[in-house]
């Protein structure tokens, strides 16, 4: 199992929100499973925080060698994935979330009923 982490999910586990739930906690922590956190994510979080969405101190999520994340780049493939996926979510970062854990064979860790209309292994990051 390799796990990718949606934005909330990312930045539930940095402010040790009691919204992540104990099996994603307990997974994200398990040093024998590779986590990845999107530059999707990054870009979302600049975006949000630049507009007034998000405090400025949510960037610290972004700071993920500390935790031991990988990061996962956007490639074309990725975008085109992205953009061929059935419309039942229009939230681009969320789209190509989903469209990296599937060609990255990853689980999303995600906390979205909508993931679910999708070919795409979930795990419920409030359970």
């Amino acid at each position: 199992m390799k796990l990718l982490l949606d934005t909330h999910a990312l930045l539930w586990w940095e402010a040790a929100s009691p919204r992540l739930g104990t099996e994603a906690r307990v997974k994200i922590s398990d040093p024998h499973i590779p986590v990845f956190v999107s530059a999707a994510s990054a870009w979302e979080i600049a975006v949000k925080v630049a507009r007034g969405g998000l405090d400025a101190s949510s960037e610290r999520a972004l700071a993920i060698d500390e935790e031991g994340f990988f990061e996962l780049p956007i490639t074309i493939a990725h975008a085109v994935e992205s953009a061929e996926l059935p419309w039942h979510h229009r939230d681009p970062f969320d789209r190509l979330l989903i469209a990296q854990a599937r060609l990255e064979d990853l689980t999303l860790v995600a906390h979205d009923e909508r993931f679910e209309r999708y070919d795409v292994d979930i795990l419920d990051a409030a359970a």
